[in-house]
């Protein structure tokens, strides 16, 4: 697996879709989710080129960081975010795109104040309203986002999405002009806290070009970067 080709390819994939819908590719990040990978994997994407690494699991996170893995890059938290292992990622990461209930909300925040620092995060919302995945409904998005507003250890940068897998290329763009807009409503309803809300974490390795043509600021892809994942054993 050749990552540095990789990467050359999925910025060649971001410029494209981004130029046709009129944006400046350096607006969209590509984020290298290293769940599973080693540490010299790690170290090996962000020689290659990799700026910002995103981790689904906290054991992870962890163990990279205590390797650090992470020299280099900015560290992201990209998955399931449980209220008991908020420590472990408070202020340890520069923006969590997982936040998916006023309780996680409220943990990172109290967890943040007790750092003395401010923690960036993104709301996560579900679009489709999967049992199977975590996030806020739509209609629940402005409500959260203005409690985030009250809490003084989080900063809201904007939202993020997982939508159903894509049997098909385009599947999922009316999932990510929803989360676009919906982004762009909260900011209009939230005048005195919205300078700060520019980001949409949208788009996977089968559908990121998807995801930017509808105003994603990040794209978080693994496999297309890093090859089919092995076989992940749950966390402890």
């Amino acid at each position: 697996m050749d990552i540095k080709e990789n990467i050359v390819k999925l910025q060649a994939g971001i410029a494209e879709a981004a130029r046709a819908a009129g944006r400046d590719p350096a607006s969209v990040t590509l984020l290298a989710a290293t769940k599973t990978q080693s540490s010299d994997t790690i170290r090996a994407a962000i020689a290659a080129g990799i700026t910002v690494c995103g981790e689904n699991r906290v054991q992870e996170l962890t163990a990279h960081l205590a390797d650090n893995a992470y020299q280099g890059a900015e560290i992201h938290f990209i998955g399931h975010l449980q209220t008991n292992k908020v420590k472990y990622v408070v202020g340890k990461v520069a923006l969590i795109h997982s936040v998916s209930s006023d309780k996680l909300l409220r943990a990172i925040a109290a967890q943040a104040d007790k750092l003395g620092l401010v923690q960036d995060i993104l709301l996560e919302i579900n679009l489709a309203g999967e049992a199977s995945k975590s996030g806020f409904a739509p209609e629940e998005a402005l409500a959260a986002a203005r409690l985030a507003a009250c809490l003084d250890g989080v900063r809201l940068r904007g939202l993020m999405c997982i939508p159903p897998a894509a049997r098909c290329s385009g599947e999922n763009f009316h999932h990510f002009m929803t989360l676009r807009q919906l982004a762009v409503d909260i900011r209009q309803k939230m005048v005195d806290n919205n300078r700060d809300m520019d980001m949409l974490s949208m788009g996977m390795s089968g559908d990121y070009q998807d995801a930017v043509a509808a105003g994603s600021t990040c794209v978080r892809v693994g496999s297309a970067l890093f090859g089919p994942r092995p076989p992940v054993l749950p966390e402890g």
